[in-house]
């Protein structure tokens, strides 16, 4: 009769799984990353008192978006559009809807004559409120704003 010796217990912790299922999750997060930013993609301008509006990250909610070189984007659908035909789509968008606020996010580098058009055309459309969106500036960029000139 032949004895089975079991093997030796493996002091070593097998990682491979782990690594397997880190690398998942990694390529996952890579590819919903990018879609869960709302409308279009902008560097919006920096504030040192910015207010937050929670309401704007809805799903619902009436986005106008004016990039670099002054093209407007309208979300929801993140559609590129026209500021001519911007007032009839908002009047659309803002039937049986509660809130009435469109908010606007505008490139810090957009020409101020494109987000006043933008705003002039909403303000057309009947809309009495909005919403600028903005971000808050740095805090490196707080230190030297607060620290006086020549030293």
């Amino acid at each position: 009769m032949i004895k089975h010796v079991a093997p030796p217990p493996v002091a070593d912790i097998n990682v491979t799984p782990m690594v397997d299922v880190m690398l998942v999750m990694l390529i996952i997060f890579m590819v919903i990353t990018p879609m869960l930013s709302k409308g279009q993609s902008v560097d919006k301008v920096k504030t040192k008192n910015p207010i937050a509006m929670q309401a704007a990250d809805k799903e619902d909610a009436i986005l106008v978006a004016i990039t670099r070189n002054g093209e407007v984007f309208l979300s929801p659908g993140n559609k590129r559009i026209t500021v001519e035909d911007m007032a009839g789509k908002v009047r659309d968008l803002q039937t049986n809807k509660l809130d009435k606020t469109v908010y606007v996010k505008a490139d810090m580098r957009a020409k101020y004559e494109k987000v006043e058009d933008v705003v002039d055309n909403l303000r057309a459309a009947g809309v009495d409120q909005l919403g600028l969106l903005t971000e808050l500036a740095s805090a490196e960029k707080k230190k030297a704003a607060a620290q006086p000139a020549g030293q």
